[in-house]
């Protein structure tokens, strides 16, 4: 198999897309219209939420940059690739286990753009804890 369908490929991939999402953290707090929302927060309350949001980014930055850079160094040999793999695989996979636990449906449900962006992070989740996890196995 060559391209995108290879593991290389698919943590490419993945990895691309992680950073994609760390990025869109800049823009989330003007997409959801947080800032009239948060006038009733106490400042230092908005404050820490502005800034959870960053670093929240930052990790999804961090994280999918080295399937993005570094994917044959993690397809190889030797105990730090595996445990890079096996973080990813335990965080993403917290991650798409707080998809069924922290959002449920009275959340969601009411909105057909709400339940189209839960599908798609349900479904987001799953392929890249999948291709985590793939990877890993791949090693031996």
């Amino acid at each position: 198999m060559t391209g995108a369908l290879t593991l290389t490929g698919q943590l490419r991939l993945v990895g691309a897309v992680l950073v994609l999402l760390g990025l869109a953290h800049l823009a989330m707090p003007r997409a959801l219209a947080w800032r009239p929302e948060f006038r009733t927060l106490r400042p230092l309350t908005r404050q820490i939420m502005y800034t959870h949001t960053q670093f929240i980014g930052l990790t999804c930055v961090l994280l999918g940059l080295a399937p993005l850079m570094l994917t044959a160094d993690l397809l190889a040999p030797g105990r730090m690739p595996a445990a890079v793999l096996a973080a990813e695989c335990v965080f993403w996979g917290a991650r798409w286990c707080v998809q069924f636990v922290s959002f449920p449906p009275t959340l969601w449900w009411h909105s057909a753009r709400y339940r189209a962006g839960y599908a798609a992070l349900t479904l987001l989740w799953t392929w890249v804890v999948v291709v985590f996890a793939a990877a890993l196995a791949a090693r031996g």
